[in-house]
Formats: structure tokens, C-alpha cells, sequence
């Protein structure tokens, strides 16, 4: 018996191994590899999906929105459906014993596991929130659980060498120090938290039968709880992605010289910056962009910090996953953290 479980215990990690690497090397190490050059060659990795050629986002419409999404979703669909099918594979061919000792506990530890483990996603924050669903429906620890999600856009290796040879080393520098700050500060902040209020009202809607061992039909309840997670969340998702691709004007309503480094400025990039979305790397196009129309470095710095790694999508996508009071501390942080890159980079000369 114990000899049989184990060998289906194996067979699920080799499954959920074949499909994370096969799918993220095809998703993203391969493409990422590839755009390392262009990025080298051409200091560029193309146009800015905020406002395209434009030197400013088209006004608010039906047209604004649906071209935004359709741009958007043409560079995104393929890590969203790798998302969702990791997301759902977690809670079915990973054992929920490997979560609870690998993400449960809510010490740092567990936040840098978490922290270390993200760096191979590369995902963007809303493919990333699928997974981090995933985690919390296996019960992983808030803590260890936010620290993946900002840890994909944040810490991730190539968005760091695409900005390195398109906009510089020093902006690569900046992001790095704030992108650990953030990920592992903010992680370990959420789970000291827990650990004074370990009980959180929140649901897992996902988790009903997810990892039984007993029951049966691995490969239907994988399928099962896929469609749940699609179906939960991807309609929000693409409502609030159309609303803020008509909104982009309202968002960021001039790029100019006007745009310069006043803290006002800087904040209104910040939060800006925090409820939009946009794919993987698409932060380097936009802040390229910007400076060349003549936009101070404090904002820039601080929407090369504030637009990776949340959204209102994302947020938005997670609801179900965390309580209001965590995701309001994240993005709280998120806001304070752009802000505090800003005016780094206007103190340091960018």
C-alpha cells in the first residue's frame, strides 16, 4: 500500500514538473532568450503598449478599450493559460504536505522559499495570480504566498537585462534593490501579521476535494477545478482589463517635461502605475518612452517600480485568496515603495 501510494505520489511530481518546465520554457525562457539580443542589438524591445507610437494614450472610448485589450491579451494569453493550468495543477499533483513545509509556516523562511522559487516564473502579476490562488487554497502562508506573486514580475532575471541594455544598468540597480525590498519585506510584514491574527476570514474557493488522495480521478478533478479557476476568475479579469485600456488617458493624462520631478508628480505616477496592467517587461517600452518625450526620472523610477507587480486585476483576481486588510497592505506598499524610488533616482542624478 505505502509502496503504491508512493509511486503516486511520484507520478504527480513528474507530471507537474513535465508541465511547469515544458511550459515555461515555452512560454517564456525561450522567448526571453531570444529577446536578450534584439534588446542588446537595438536598445529597444518595442513600443510602448500605453500609448503605441503616440506621445499619449488615445482619448477614453469603446475603440481605446478594445484595442488595449487585444494588444494586451495577444502578449499575455499564452502565460494566462499556463497560469491557470498551474494553478489548478498545484492543488492536485502537488502534495499538500510539500506546501504546509514548504510555504505554510509564517516565519521568514517560508517567505524565502517563496522569494527564491518565483524567479523561474518570469510571469506578469495577473498569469502570476492563478498560481498564488493555487498556493493559498493548499493553505501556504499569506506571507509566502504574496511573496511569490510579487516575486514573478519583481525579481525576474530577464525583465532585469532587457532594462540593463535598453534604458541602463543603473535603472536595472534601482529595480533590483526595491524589487527585494519589496518582495521579501512585504512578505515578511503580511506573516508577522498573520502571526498575530493566524485565524483569516477568507474562502478557498477551490480547495473543495483538491489533493485528496482518495478520491478518484486525478486527471477529471484536474479539469475540474481548472474550469472552476477559469471561470471565476478570467471574466473579471477581462472586464477590468477593458475598463482600464479605455481609462489609460485618465491615467496618465500628459507625458511631457511638464511631467517632472515634484513629489506630486511622483505620487501620481505611483499610484497610477499600481492599478494598471500590463505584460511582462511592458514597463521598459513605457518608461523608455516617457523619457525620451522629455518625463522626469522620478516618475519613471517610480512606475518601473509600482507597474509590475500588482493591478486592479490582479487584485482583483486574489480577492477570494487574502483579506481586504492584506491586499490593501500590499498595495499600500507597492505605492510607498514606487514613490521612495522616485525621489532615489532624482536624488542620485538619473
Amino acid at each position: 500500500m505505502n509502496a503504491t501510494k508512493n509511486n503516486d505520489v511520484t507520478l504527480r511530481w513528474m507530471i507537474f514538473l513535465v508541465v511547469a518546465v515544458l511550459g515555461l520554457a515555452y512560454v517564456k525562457w525561450f522567448p526571453y532568450y531570444q529577446r536578450a539580443f534584439l534588446a542588446a542589438s537595438h536598445h529597444s524591445i518595442g513600443v510602448s503598449i500605453l500609448t503605441g507610437t503616440a506621445s499619449n494614450p488615445p482619448r477614453p472610448s469603446l475603440a481605446a478599450a478594445l484595442d488595449y485589450a487585444w494588444a494586451y491579451g495577444n502578449a499575455i494569453w499564452k502565460a494566462m493559460v499556463l497560469g491557470l493550468l498551474l494553478g489548478s495543477a498545484v492543488q492536485i499533483l502537488v502534495p499538500r504536505a510539500w506546501v504546509a513545509k514548504a510555504f505554510g509556516a509564517t516565519g521568514f523562511a517560508s517567505v524565502a522559499t517563496a522569494g527564491m522559487l518565483s524567479i523561474p516564473g518570469m510571469m506578469c502579476t495577473c498569469c502570476a495570480a492563478p498560481v498564488v490562488s493555487g498556493l493559498r487554497s493548499c493553505r501556504a502562508s499569506p506571507g509566502a504566498a504574496i511573496t511569490f506573486w510579487l516575486g514573478n514580475t519583481m525579481l525576474n532575471p530577464a525583465t532585469l537585462v532587457f532594462m540593463g541594455f535598453v534604458l541602463g544598468w543603473q535603472w536595472s540597480a534601482l529595480r533590483l534593490i526595491f524589487g527585494v525590498l519589496m518582495v521579501f519585506g512585504v512578505g515578511y510584514i503580511v506573516n508577522c501579521l498573520t502571526r498575530s491574527a493566524p485565524t483569516e476570514p477568507v474562502s478557498f474557493p477551490f480547495a473543495n476535494g483538491a489533493g485528496d488522495d482518495e478520491a478518484p480521478g486525478l486527471i477529471w478533478r484536474w479539469l475540474r477545478i481548472l474550469l472552476q479557476m477559469s471561470v471565476r476568475l478570467l471574466p473579471e479579469y477581462i472586464v477590468i482589463v477593458l475598463l482600464l485600456g479605455a481609462a489609460r488617458a485618465w491615467l496618465f493624462p500628459h507625458m511631457g517635461p511638464d511631467v517632472n520631478n515634484e513629489l506630486m508628480w511622483i505620487s501620481a505616477f505611483a499610484f497610477a502605475g499600481a492599478l494598471f496592467v500590463i505584460p511582462t517587461a511592458g514597463e521598459i517600452p513605457i518608461v523608455q518612452a516617457m523619457l525620451l518625450l522629455g518625463v522626469g526620472a522620478g516618475p519613471a523610477a517610480a512606475l518601473l517600480v509600482t507597474l509590475p507587480p500588482i493591478s486592479m486585476p490582479s487584485l482583483a483576481m486574489l480577492l477570494n485568496s487574502f483579506t481586504y486588510r492584506t491586499l490593501a497592505l500590499v498595495a499600500g506598499s507597492v505605492f510607498a515603495l514606487g514613490v521612495a524610488a522616485g525621489l532615489v533616482a532624482v536624488a542620485l542624478g538619473f
